[in-house]
């Protein structure tokens, strides 16, 4: 049972949320009444913060608490309204959703729309569209109390002079707005120039920060210099070292501890330090994430018959071999394998083919090469996988199409997918 103490504190709470639940605008979307939903939301919010505060183990009547309530009610009934309009402004003015709405609103308060309407102002002139506002909002709402013209404006002027185009600063900066609330002269110009020393060109800058803004986020001594330093010792070239930044910067930044690890791993695997092949190798096993994709492709690698030596040469002849999804091995290989008949080992010393789309360049060039042996203009015991899949288009149209025209008239239209086989 309630105590006499938590039932004196629970009337006053009981006309808070009443008040508040008339104090709610009533919103609407697509003609839909959020207005329920909110003030059911909203009142349970309230409840659990005041069941945090109560001691249901007293007893005793505290006449104190209830004399005062009256203050208390006041003080709340204000903090209520304002995060009313705050949740109205979020969900009708910033795209979000009520629950998201009202979980912004704990971190956020306003009464006018003035600044928030300001900071929004800003962004869509930079190219953020509703989704990205909407993001960036959910993630740091109070970003929507900064001073736009003295606080984001430099920072947003600033990408793009090094050359970080609307499209994908916006992009970048709603997925990570952490970057907004970093001291632009303290530590985004610094490391800026650490990173220039590094790429040496600002459209590499560019390229990076467009993977992950990580890398103006944290000081390049904690992790970044010391792992490059590393890569140095081993006399990884310095373009090796730019693509691994510019491409996959979480791989360097990783944890010092946990980057040495991973290029000690590479190196038992045999891997050539001055070989592009190196820093794809380190990017393949970084991470958690990574390692469990890998796992999940050596499995299916495994099922499709490769041996772990099978699977190692692969890996090391193109790493990222072991970072595909487990579909596209399996269409890719049932389709060589099964359909066109070449032996798995083919597909081991040339790993490249599984990169390859399956619809756009892999079937449209066996079904010709097929419709050529059926026809037998070409033996297939003279045809390798390589030769078929690894050329250029215009290599590939020249050796198997345009040089038997004049035998298979519309094998070109065949090609391109405008005639069926039976239409040859």
């Amino acid at each position: 049972m309630f105590s006499v103490n938590l039932y004196c504190k629970l009337i006053p709470f009981k006309k808070i949320a009443a008040d508040s639940n008339a104090s709610l605008p009533s919103l609407r979307e697509d003609g839909l009444s959020f207005n329920t939903a909110l003030s059911d939301c909203y009142k349970n919010r309230i409840f659990i913060n005041f069941c945090s505060l109560v001691d249901v183990g007293s007893t005793e009547l505290d006449l104190r608490t209830a004399t005062s309530a009256p203050k208390k009610k006041k003080v709340s009934k204000k903090l209520a309204k304002e995060s009313s309009y705050t949740i109205s402004y979020l969900i009708n003015s910033c795209g979000l959703s009520p629950e998201k709405a009202i979980s912004a609103s704990e971190k956020v308060h306003f009464e006018t729309p003035e600044k928030p309407n300001s900071v929004i102002a800003l962004l869509k002139n930079h190219g953020f569209s509703k989704t990205h506002i909407a993001n960036l909002v959910r993630r740091r709402p109070v970003l929507l109390l900064s001073n736009p013209e003295k606080t984001l404006l430099p920072k947003l002027e600033f990408f793009k002079s090094i050359g970080v185009s609307e499209a994908h600063l916006a992009g970048t900066i709603s997925r990570d707005p952490t970057l907004l609330t970093r001291s632009l002269e303290n530590q985004i110009i610094p490391n800026y120039n650490y990173l220039k020393s590094v790429l040496l060109t600002d459209e590499k800058v560019a390229a990076a920060v467009k993977r992950t803004s990580w890398i103006f986020l944290e000081d390049p001594g904690k992790n970044l210099t010391p792992n490059i330093t590393v890569l140095k010792e081993l006399n990884v070239p310095q373009s090796c070292i730019i693509l691994l930044l510019t491409h996959f910067p979480e791989a360097i930044m990783q944890r010092h501890d946990e980057f040495r690890a991973s290029v000690s791993e590479v190196l038992e695997m045999g891997f050539n330090p001055l070989r592009s092949t190196f820093v794809l190798a380190l990017h393949a096993i970084s991470g958690k994430g990574n390692k469990t994709i890998w796992a999940r492709c050596y499995e299916t690698y495994s099922k499709l018959g490769w041996s772990r030596d099978d699977i190692y040469t692969a890996f090391r002849k193109h790493p990222n071999c072991m970072i595909l999804s487990e579909k596209k091995i399996t269409r890719t290989m049932d389709f060589l394998v099964n359909k066109m008949g070449w032996e798995s080992k083919m597909i081991v010393s040339c790993p490249m083919v599984l990169f390859f789309n399956l619809e756009n360049r892999i079937i449209p060039r066996c079904s010709t090469v097929q419709v050529l042996f059926s026809r037998e203009l070409i033996k297939k015991k003279d045809v390798k996988l390589t030769t078929v899949l690894l050329p250029t288009e215009k290599c590939f149209l020249e050796k198997f199409v345009t040089k038997h025209e004049k035998q298979v008239p519309k094998l070109y239209d065949f090609y391109e997918g405008k005639i069926r086989i039976e239409e040859l």
